[in-house]
């Protein structure tokens, strides 16, 4: 399959990475089915992704009509839908178990031939593609959060990915307007690699009383100019996973500098997981 072909796009899952890339998507001009476990849920991200759009027309960012017109490519549907569909993303939790599920029942319902991407940010690619008749058709497909601003997609090929895939993969990802980056199937790839260690640390840092939580965050922010201080970032992302991703890391390396804080799983056993819960290390409830 080439980009040539592709027209139709499944994006499974219609939470925050989901509506994401089903925005994007449709803003590129593909045709956009949007699954989550109810039609209800896939609804509601779709009238996340109108409200952002809305707001990029007030902003002067796009046109009320192009805003409109994608908007219209996007249809709320139940996975059943994707027997349509050219291409499957899936955008679902950070959860192994929860993932091989879902692509068990992508290889049944999405044709033959077609590509299965999984936007996982640490999971292995090629023990998700292990449990379909399509390996070599499957593929690391991770954006960046929030998806609609960051530029950012990292590629992973499994240990039988296609060439022709990776290629029709990076073509896809730029006429969305995203820079590629290929990264080798270990666990947390390139990106996550490097950045859930730092953010841990700074778990570890808190937990020991090195400094406050706004004066890690500062310190981060005007020591070493990155926007977004880490635990901020933690709670964008959300704690948990955070967490699932260390998790991946410490079993897959199986070496103790990936240990998750204890700190960080107190956050999340506490269900204080950031911005989605209103609370994780800073507090974002309206006075």
């Amino acid at each position: 399959m080439t980009i040539e072909n592709i027209s139709t796009l499944g994006v499974l899952g219609a939470g925050q990475m989901g509506a994401g890339i089903a925005h994007v998507a449709a803003v590129a001009g593909y045709s956009v089915h949007l699954a989550d476990i109810s039609v209800e849920r896939a609804e509601a991200g779709k009238a996340g992704i109108g409200k952002r759009l809305a707001r990029a027309v007030g902003k002067g960012r796009m046109e009320q009509a192009d805003a409109d017109a994608a908007l219209a490519r996007i249809t709320p549907c139940t996975i059943d839908a994707f027997a349509g569909v050219d291409v499957a993303i899936e955008a679902a939790t950070e959860n192994v178990d929860l993932k091989l599920a879902l692509f068990k029942q992508l290889d049944e319902i999405v044709p033959a031939g077609r590509i299965l991407a999984t936007n996982t940010s640490s999971i292995s690619i090629t023990k998700i593609g292990a449990v379909t008749s399509r390996p070599e058709l499957v593929i690391g497909m991770h954006f960046m959060n929030p998806v609609p601003v960051m530029k950012l997609v990292e590629v992973i090929r499994s240990l039988e990915t296609s060439d022709e895939v990776v290629a029709t993969t990076v073509s896809l990802a730029e006429s969305m307007g995203k820079t590629c980056v290929e990264a080798k199937d270990q666990p947390g790839f390139a990106v996550n690699r490097i950045l859930m260690p730092y953010i841990n640390e700074a778990f570890c840092a808190l937990y020991e009383g090195i400094a406050t939580a706004e004066d890690i965050d500062t310190s981060m922010k005007l020591g070493t100019n990155v926007p977004m201080g880490p635990l901020t970032l933690a709670d964008f992302i959300g704690l948990d996973t955070c967490l699932a991703i260390m998790e991946v890391l410490y079993t897959g390396f199986c070496d103790s500098k990936y240990r998750p804080s204890p700190l960080l799983r107190k956050y999340v056993e506490a269900g204080l997981l950031g911005r989605k819960t209103g609370r994780g290390v800073f507090d974002y409830r309206k006075a």
